[in-house]
C-alpha cells in the first residue's frame, strides 16, 4: 500500500452531528455518499465548492492507500425539476438529461474523480417503496388522504445530526422544501414519504396509491441500495444539513436499527460579491460559463482558497488571481531542479489532514513554487511539485487550456 499508510491515524475532519474535529477512521475500503444535483438548471460555483470538497478528501484518501467508493446521486424527480419541467414545457426527463449532461462535462472539466456509481432517483423507486413499508411495519408512519408521512415522535434522537433547535427547526423546514404549516401533519417537524402526483407528474404504483416519493426518502433507499445500511461519510452544501440529512438519519435507522452515517460532513455556503447566489437574483457563477474564459485548474485553486466549512464570497478577481498562480505553478514543473521538497510535501499532506485545510496546503505547494523558481540543485523538486499538484487535482503536467 506504500508509506503513506503511515499518516492515516492522522486524519481528522470536522464531524457536523459531533460538532467538533475527530479522527476519521474508515477501513481499508471507504464508502461515500454525496447529495448529487438535481439536474434542472447549470452547476454553479457553490455546487462546484462542495463536489471539489470530496473530490479533494478522496485524492487525500487515495494517497493514503485506500480504496473509496463514492456514490453521488442524481435527483432526477422531487419538487424542484417538476415546476421548472412545467415552465419550460418539456418533460421532466428531458430536462434531467440534458442538465445531467451539462453537470458531467463540468465534472470533466474540473477533473474529478470518477464516482463509483451515479443512481438516479427514477430508477429507484421500487427500493423507496420497500422501505417506505418496512417504516410502516415498524410504526414510524401515518397516512392522510394518500399521503404517506414520517411520524418524528417515533424517533425520539431526531435532530441530533443538526443539533438545532426545534423552532431553527421549524424555519428551515419551511424554508428548504417542507410543510410545517401542513394541517395534515400532526407535528410541524414530520415530513413526507410517499404523495399523489399532480395529473401533469409523473406517477408511480404503491400500497398507497399511484404517486411519487418524497426529497428524502430518495437518498436513504439509493445510499443503503448500493453502499449498505452504514455508510463512512454523508456529504453535502450545509443547506442539507436540515432538512434532508437530518431526515434521512432518521428514517433509515428507523428501517434499520443500524447507525446509518459515521461521519457527517458538510460545506460552508457561496455567495457573489456581497450577496447570496440564487437563479431568483440571477447571479449565479456557472462553472460552464467561467470555464469559457478560465482554465478550470484555475478554478480548483481559486475554490482551495477557502476553507471547506466557510461561508464565503465568490468575487470576480479571484478567477485572475488563480489563473496567474496557475502559471507560475506550471513555470515551476518545467524547472530542472529546486530546493529539498520534503519539507513542502509534509505541509500539504499535513494540512490536508487537519480538517482538510486547503488554503494552507495551497499557499505550501506556492511556495514550493516560489522557492523552484528562486534555484536549487534538488532535481527532484519540480516533479514533486507536479506530485503534489495532482493530489489537490490540479494537473501541472500539460500548458494552461486555451480560453476565449
Amino acid at each position: 500500500m506504500g508509506a503513506g499508510w503511515r499518516y492515516r491515524d492522522a486524519v481528522r475532519l470536522y464531524d457536523t452531528a459531533r460538532g467538533e474535529v475527530v479522527p476519521f477512521e474508515p477501513g481499508n475500503d471507504v464508502s461515500i455518499y454525496v447529495c448529487g444535483i438535481t439536474p434542472y438548471d447549470s452547476t454553479h460555483l457553490g455546487h462546484a465548492n462542495t463536489y471539489l470538497t470530496y473530490d479533494l478528501l478522496i485524492r487525500r484518501l487515495e494517497d493514503l492507500g485506500h480504496t473509496v467508493r463514492l456514490v453521488r446521486n442524481i435527483t432526477d424527480v422531487d419538487d424542484s425539476i417538476l415546476p421548472k419541467a412545467r415552465e419550460l414545457g418539456i418533460d421532466f426527463l428531458e430536462l434531467a438529461a440534458a442538465e445531467t449532461a451539462r453537470f458531467h462535462g463540468d465534472m470533466e472539466a474540473l477533473d474529478t474523480r470518477p464516482v463509483h456509481a451515479e443512481p438516479h432517483a427514477t430508477k429507484w423507486i421500487a427500493e423507496m417503496v420497500d422501505l417506505i413499508t418496512t417504516l410502516d411495519a415498524n410504526g414510524h408512519v401515518y397516512v392522510v388522504g394518500g399521503t404517506v408521512f414520517f411520524d418524528v415522535a417515533t424517533f425520539p434522537s431526531f435532530g441530533s445530526v443538526s443539533g438545532y433547535d426545534e423552532a431553527t427547526m421549524i424555519e428551515f423546514a419551511a424554508e428548504r422544501g417542507g410543510r410545517p404549516d401542513d394541517p395534515r401533519q400532526r407535528n410541524p417537524l414530520d415530513f413526507v414519504l410517499w404523495q399523489p402526483s399532480l395529473d401533469d407528474e409523473p406517477s408511480w404504483d404503491s400500497p398507497w396509491g399511484a404517486g411519487r416519493p418524497g426529497w428524502h426518502i430518495e437518498c436513504s433507499a439509493m445510499s443503503m441500495g448500493i453502499l449498505g445500511t452504514t455508510i463512512d461519510l454523508h456529504g453535502g452544501g450545509s443547506d442539507l444539513i436540515f432538512p434532508h440529512h437530518e431526515c434521512e438519519r432518521a428514517q433509515s435507522e428507523a428501517a434499520t436499527g443500524e447507525p446509518f452515517v459515521r461521519h457527517w460532513m458538510h460545506c460552508g455556503m457561496v455567495a457573489y460579491e456581497g450577496t447570496k447566489m440564487s437563479k431568483s437574483l440571477g447571479n449565479l457563477v456557472f462553472v460552464s460559463e467561467l470555464s469559457k474564459t478560465a482554465d478550470p485548474r484555475a478554478i480548483r485553486l481559486a475554490l482551495m482558497g477557502h476553507h471547506y466549512r466557510d461561508d464565503w464570497e465568490w468575487f470576480d478577481g479571484h478567477i485572475e488571481q488563480a489563473a496567474a498562480l496557475l502559471d507560475h505553478l506550471l513555470t515551476a514543473a518545467e524547472a530542472a531542479s529546486g530546493p529539498d521538497p520534503a519539507p513542502y510535501a509534509a505541509r500539504v499532506r499535513a494540512a490536508l489532514d487537519d480538517d482538510l485545510d486547503s488554503p494552507t496546503a495551497k499557499t505550501a505547494l506556492t511556495e514550493l513554487a516560489d522557492a523552484i523558481t528562486a534555484g536549487g540543485d534538488d532535481p527532484s523538486a519540480p516533479t514533486v511539485l507536479a506530485e503534489l499538484g495532482a493530489l489537490l487535482g490540479v494537473a501541472l503536467d500539460r500548458p494552461a487550456a486555451p480560453v476565449s
